[in-house]
């Protein structure tokens, strides 16, 4: 939330092209992150489950070391060869050369530290250690926050100059977030301490062979979160481009909403559903995960989106014209956060070839994934910019969860109930256009219409909710 009250502040700064430019490079980040990761935070929690606990350090060993080695080589490669990637970002805007210079050598040691961090990250988690790891993710945060505050605002203010910093410029913003993650770092250094470079061979053979399939994987899905920001420049005129995905990215900050639900509920999941695997019980267990969080997700959808006619004032731009431009892609959000349950329920159902060490599935779904999302968005971005972005979204999300929902009841059949879910998404979406585009955004029929949706789920979920409810007031 910190993160996005952050955006108002960024889109009041800079005009759609400059914010495009954020947009652009921290997609980019987000394939690399995947690739430096390669894996270990899954791969970290289902070995801590097949090892005895005597054997759980090297476990931690072996995931920490792995991404050592890749963010040393990575953050090497940045510095050496940041001329050419910055020759290739401004091919057709030489006079950004010195700024994409320096963009390459932050991000890669942003990237570099974020890496380094996971592994204790998720040892926090399989640990239990909810309020250290909240602790840490938000003093993260608000180091981001604040040095964008000083950097945007303070600064200017008392006319300082100094050779690295300039007024306005976007780079500032990657600086904010440099030191946020080096700071991150530096707390994590306890649970980096524990750390031997004492290896198990045989471990490591192991958890790479599990963990690689995952790297490929979560590579492939960010490939179909993030590439329509990447191509939308390349496929479009420059400034066209830089100015559309700066549009883009704006107005998909009001779905951080539902990206902060989807968020919280995987760091919790994941580690849940590796440790409760053993139970008898367990495949009904994740089969009422996924029908209530899909309610959850369903009732935060409609819920962001009756409420969009006053959340638009958190992208306002810094003049008329620049508001304008930002509130254009109003339009695609009932979209994105549709995109975003899809999403919720494709991260349950994965669940099924990580409990069965069948990992080179997630690869193949995710591959195809990627393959559709590259091919269609090649094909329709060039006419329809963003909107074609945000329809392939949608169309690969469906073809992967149909994928996942086949292979899935083959190799490890949980019993879902998938006509009930289809409904409350039908539900969902039915109320979310009638919203936006038939009541146009009016703020009591809308709401009027979230009220209904949740009377609905109160009574026909009864029978679950009420024994909750109960043990809540004991």
């Amino acid at each position: 939330m910190l993160n996005f009250i952050l955006t108002p502040i960024l889109v009041s700064k800079f005009a759609t092209a400059q914010y495009g430019i954020f947009t652009k490079l921290f997609s980019y980040a987000s394939l690399i992150n995947a690739f430096l990761a390669f894996g270990m935070e899954t791969t970290y929690f289902r070995f801590l489950q097949k090892v005895d606990k005597v054997n759980q350090p090297k476990v931690f060993n072996t995931s920490f070391f792995v991404t050592l080695v890749l963010a040393c080589v990575f953050l090497l490669s940045m510095f050496v060869f940041s001329g050419q990637i910055a020759a290739w970002f401004t091919v057709d805007k030489p006079q950004e050369y010195k700024d994409y210079v320096a963009y390459v050598r932050m991000f890669g040691v942003i990237l570099a530290a974020d890496a380094l961090a996971i592994v204790p990250f998720a040892k926090l988690r399989a640990e239990g250690r909810p309020l250290y790891y909240a602790a840490l993710k938000l003093i993260n945060i608000f180091i981001f926050v604040g040095a964008n505050l000083v950097f945007l605002y303070v600064l200017p203010s008392l006319n300082f100059h100094a050779s690295w910093f300039v007024s306005g410029w976007i780079g500032n913003v990657f600086i904010a977030n440099l030191l946020s993650s080096v700071a991150t770092l530096i707390m994590l250094l306890p649970q980096i301490s524990n750390f031997r470079f004492t290896l198990d061979s045989s471990l490591v053979n192991k958890m790479l062979m599990y963990s690689f399939p995952i790297m490929i994987a979560n590579i492939s899905f960010i490939i179909n979160e993030n590439i329509d920001k990447i191509m939308i420049p390349q496929l479009l005129p420059s400034e066209q481009g830089d100015s559309d995905v700066g549009i883009y990215g704006a107005v998909a900050k009001i779905a951080v909403f539902l990206s902060l639900v989807v968020t919280a509920f995987r760091l919790g999941a994941e580690p849940f559903f590796f440790s409760y695997a053993k139970k008898d019980n367990a495949k009904q267990v994740y089969a009422t995960i996924l029908e209530y969080f899909t309610i959850i997700m369903v009732v935060c959808m409609v819920g962001i989106t009756v409420n969009l006619n006053w959340l638009k004032y958190f992208i306002e731009g810094e003049n008329a014209a620049e508001q304008a431009l930002y509130w254009s892609g109003l339009f695609i959000v009932p979209f994105m956060l549709f995109n975003y349950v899809l999403l919720s329920i494709y991260m349950n159902l994965s669940i099924w070839y990580k409990l069965s060490d069948q990992t080179k599935f997630g690869l193949y779904i995710s591959g195809i994934g990627a393959i559709l999302t590259v091919a269609l968005n090649y094909v329709l971005i060039p006419t329809y910019s963003y909107v074609a972005a945000v329809a392939v979204t949608s169309i690969v999300y469906l073809v992967m969860i149909g994928i996942s929902v086949c292979w899935g009841q083959k190799y490890y059949p949980i019993p879902y109930k998938f006509g009930k879910i289809a409904l409350y998404l039908l539900v969902g979406i039915v109320f979310s256009l009638l919203s936006f585009f038939v009541f146009d955004s009016n703020f009591w029929i809308g709401n009027g219409l979230l009220i209904s949706l949740i009377c609905f789920v109160f009574y026909s979920e009864r029978k679950f909710i009420s024994p909750l409810l109960s043990g809540f007031v004991k």
